[in-house]
């Protein structure tokens, strides 16, 4: 099953490929990884039939497809791979935090991580909120870039759950960073929350030294 997963995605991304695509791609993503050459709403149309609910294979095998399809080169790859763990939101299980933050910290840029973050780690959370300190604590002591903006966007979307107090705490742990990406999550998920509790992000905001960035995008929709 997992050998005949990842044949046949392979047969249909490459009877897909473009080459100049291919280079426009990997151009925009800075030349850190290779593409098929295949553009987003190509690639869902491919990939539909492999992540329908009845040709799933069980969650132990789509673990193991998943590993393999991040250790391979071509960014189509691991697109599919993020979004076949999604369709096991439902079975997330307190382990699974682990194959979480190994796709964060392995071939690592803002398309994956985003999408990990916000849908992979959301779920998590929500599901296992005692757990959240732990991990947040952990992620802003790493001084790995992408797991401090995890710590950051995991509550992108939680709109009236989100934990004002835990976000307040992993914003001030970065205040000091210079890292765009970190920067950029802040206000990025300051601006969302705006649209739920705009007097919180405003009060915030303004007495929290913010980088210029941060509170650009923090305020925005004020």
């Amino acid at each position: 099953m997992i050998e005949d997963f990842i044949d046949t995605l392979t047969e249909e991304f490459r009877k897909n490929a473009d080459a100049k695509i291919a280079r426009e791609q990997k151009a925009y993503m800075r030349d850190q990884f290779e593409y098929f050459g295949i553009k987003t709403p190509q690639r869902r149309e491919i990939q539909k039939p492999f992540l329908a609910k009845q040709f799933l294979p069980e969650k132990k095998e789509a673990l193991q497809i998943v590993k393999l399809l991040w250790n391979k080169s071509q960014r189509d790859y691991h697109y599919v791979g993020q979004e076949l763990l999604f369709k096991y939101a439902r079975q997330i299980a307190k382990e699974d935090i682990v194959h979480f933050e190994f796709m964060v910290m392995n071939k690592s840029w803002w398309d994956t991580v985003d999408f990990i973050a916000t849908k992979l780690m959301g779920t998590y959370f929500r599901k296992y909120p005692e757990t959240r300190k732990f991990y947040v604590d952990k992620w802003l002591q790493s001084g790995n870039i992408w797991l401090q903006r995890s710590a950051l966007l995991f509550q992108l979307k939680y709109k009236q759950e989100l934990d004002e107090e835990l976000l307040a705490y992993a914003i001030k742990a970065l205040l000091n960073s210079n890292e765009f990406f970190i920067n950029k999550a802040i206000g990025w998920v300051l601006r969302e929350y705006s649209r739920v509790n705009p007097q919180w992000v405003f009060d915030f905001a303004h007495h929290t030294k913010l980088s210029g960035l941060s509170k650009r995008e923090a305020l925005r929709l004020l």
